[in-house]
């Protein structure tokens, strides 16, 4: 992978940020754009705007043609069986919602267990917690190491006979753990359990096989992705997906409607009620074909290679904690750090005077925080343009912010 290219083609690296060149290393919070995505967006706009499957003018084919392609080009990114399994989303948290909702309202009865971990994110955490106690069921968590890590053993011990659905992180956003959930999925049906998997960290970092993973239900998110905002990607296995009830009611996602009673079109529609998201799901195309052209495995290799040696200069500073895996070959492309007598919030202050970016607070994981006994980390997450002097500055900038709070205070 040439870092030099692909930085060429993210213009908004090229630009100074308080009188710095900009250092972005927030790319687990939402990833830049390449310009080809920020194009195809574009295009849309102003060559073929029109909406999907309603109309039979040349327009509205155009459309509907490119919006079921990005659809085919997800189902391949991940390894999807058929695209009928392929919903598209506003995003990650819509996903998971969905399926806590449609899925766990019909399949979750009083008494019966759900099993999550303490690294969730707050999009895989309150859906199941709400689910919980409409149901009346037990919300149960997973034991975690010091470390950050799970351990199959203790999977096994938390989850049971009474256990209706698991749901985990491929990837944490405050650790950079990475879950093996694969195994977690065995274990699930095992005991006659459904696996949810949130890859909003991981599907954009490495190749994600929902069928080698064989989980239930996966969700992601485009922005994370090098694609737009606003949308995502719900996977389910078909059977399940067919059995589901639709949550948004209106056009687009009915097959009959008379005075009384309605019937809802096949997968994958019945789930996308309204005009869908064209501009995104076109961009999340885009998007898709330039991660693959540069290929899963580097980016996952680069990213790994990053992580080392951010870990490794962070070793130098004094009283700086990181939290999660030691070893770079157990995590994914962030580092999860406090300072200490810094807040977090001050260190990520004094790293944007110096153009660098990086991101502050509970990161959607409160329950983590009260794990880690923390109030708010500071977390500096790497994509495929970030380099090793992306990082040199990042530990000149921590070593500023700790002169300077030593100083004043």
């Amino acid at each position: 992978m040439d870092i030099n290219e692909v930085r060429r083609q993210f213009p908004i690296l090229d630009q100074e940020v308080n009188g710095h060149p900009l250092v972005y290393l927030d790319s687990a919070a939402t990833s830049q754009k390449p310009l080809r995505v920020i194009e195809a967006v574009n295009q849309y706009y102003r060559e073929y705007n029109s909406n999907v499957h309603r109309g039979v003018h040349t327009l509205g084919t155009k459309a509907t043609d490119h919006y079921e392609g990005a659809r085919e080009k997800v189902r391949k990114f991940i390894g999807a069986e058929s695209t009928e399994e392929i919903i598209f989303t506003k995003g990650t948290t819509a996903g998971l919602n969905l399926v806590a909702h449609s899925f766990g309202d019909a399949q979750v009865q009083e008494g019966d267990e759900i099993v999550i971990t303490y690294m969730e994110h707050h999009s895989n955490l309150i859906p199941w917690q709400q689910l919980a106690k409409r149901k009346g069921a037990v919300l149960k968590y997973v034991p975690m190491q010091k470390n950050g890590t799970l351990r199959l053993e203790d999977v096994e011990k938390t989850v049971t006979e009474r256990t209706k659905i698991v749901a985990a992180a491929l990837v944490s956003n405050v650790l950079g753990t990475i879950n093996p959930v694969k195994d977690i999925a065995k274990i699930a049906h095992s005991h006659g359990a459904y696996m949810v998997v949130d890859a909003a960290q991981g599907a954009p970092h490495m190749q994600v096989d929902v069928r080698d993973l064989d989980c239930d239900f996966l969700a992601f998110s485009g922005h994370k992705m090098c694609g737009p905002t606003g949308i995502g990607v719900l996977y389910g296995k078909k059977a399940l997906l067919e059995e589901m009830e639709p949550l948004e009611y209106g056009g687009e996602m009915i097959d009959f409607v008379g005075l009384y009673d309605s019937t809802w079109k096949e997968l994958p529609w019945k789930f996308e009620g309204g005009t869908p998201v064209i501009a995104g799901a076109i961009g999340l195309g885009e998007a898709i074909d330039f991660l693959e052209e540069i290929g899963l495995d580097e980016i996952t290799a680069h990213e790994q290679d990053l992580s080392a040696y951010c870990l490794s200069q962070f070793s130098e500073i004094e009283g700086i904690t990181v939290y999660g895996p030691e070893s770079a070959d157990e995590r994914a492309g962030l580092v999860t750090f406090n300072l200490e007598n810094v807040h977090p919030h001050d260190a990520a202050t004094i790293l944007d005077a110096e153009g660098i970016a990086i991101r502050a607070g509970h990161h959607c994981a409160q329950p983590l925080m009260k794990w880690l006994d923390v109030t708010a980390t500071a977390r500096a997450s790497f994509y495929l343009y970030n380099t090793k002097e992306d990082i040199d500055k990042l530990v000149a900038g921590i070593v500023k912010a700790k002169e300077y709070f030593t100083n004043v205070f």
